[in-house]
């Protein structure tokens, strides 16, 4: 028998990875963070905080094996961008096979908002197919995370650089409302899945904080950060230029969109959204 509140999260070392981890840890978990490099800073203070760092890559199935044992639970993510489409899905069945062979009790995939909607993004469609395999493994128990936009993307290179600027670049359109979602929420949703993993057996709960156009976000950020910041719609011609993949993506923003319930997930989890007006009230943008 394995302890219920040991849990194997991958990723640890990265955004929903580590903030599952933080929350687990703070929650009394066992966690056993899985990284690639358990000499780095962020693997180091994982251990501080009490996680036992194990090696892990997944690319290879032996490690996966070892850092499997005496896990109860997994938390599993992959990074599109990393690895690419097609690696991707296969870490991701790969992970989730080995899981199952190994007697996990409860598997928690973290997927995309609206994967199941055929949205024809292609690093959407192969977390779909992730997903169908999870559901085919038959765990004991299972929950797939669908999370949305990530707020933290406007603090990376993609649109940093230019919001230092004072232009928030997108290729979508100024009309165009995104739900996103703060990956310290990602966190908490991590936490309540495996607590109340026998009612949420079985489901997959697309989950966001937040719902704004982008001269909306333009002017929250500009605000926070002390500077005008003005929205500049990018060519999607320019976007497909450096990515067909993201293209796709964002002109299936304009046209379909996320569609979490955030409400009333809120109202069942009794996890309170994070604004984007908080998020980033807290963030760094100087």
């Amino acid at each position: 028998m394995t302890d219920q509140k040991t849990v194997l999260v991958t990723g640890s070392t990265g955004q929903q990875g580590g903030a599952v981890a933080r929350e687990l840890l703070a929650r009394g978990y066992r966690v056993l963070a899985m990284t690639r490099k358990p000499e780095g800073e962020k693997a180091r203070a994982l251990a501080r905080l009490g996680a036992t760092v194990i090696q892990g890559d997944f690319d290879d199935a032996s490690s996966l094996e070892r850092a499997i044992q005496g896990a109860w639970g997994v938390f599993a993510v992959q990074n599109t961008w990393e690895a690419g489409v097609a690696k991707e899905e296969e870490q991701g069945k790969r992970l989730a096979e080995l899981a199952r062979k190994s007697g996990v009790q409860h598997f928690v995939y973290s997927s995309v908002g609206s994967a199941h909607r055929n949205t024809g993004i292609p690093h959407f469609d192969n977390k779909w197919r992730v997903e169908e395999t999870v559901r085919r493994l038959g765990f004991p128990s299972y929950t797939v995370l669908r999370p949305a936009f990530f707020m933290e993307n406007f603090l990376s290179p993609w649109f940093k650089p230019g919001i230092d600027q004072g232009k928030l670049a997108v290729g979508i359109k100024p009309e165009t409302v995104l739900q996103m979602i703060a990956v310290e929420d990602i966190g908490k949703y991590g936490h309540w899945v495996f607590e109340n993993f026998h009612a949420l057996n079985g489901r997959a709960l697309d989950i966001a904080g937040d719902a704004k156009t982008m001269p909306e976000v333009a002017r929250i950020i500009g605000k926070v950060a002390g500077k005008r910041v003005e929205f500049v719609p990018v060519p999607i011609a320019d976007v497909r230029n450096a990515s067909e993949d993201y293209a796709t993506m964002l002109e299936w923003f304009d046209r379909v969109g996320y569609n979490a319930a955030i409400e009333e997930r809120a109202k069942e989890s009794g996890i309170r959204p994070t604004p984007l007006a908080e998020f980033s009230a807290k963030a760094t943008w100087s």
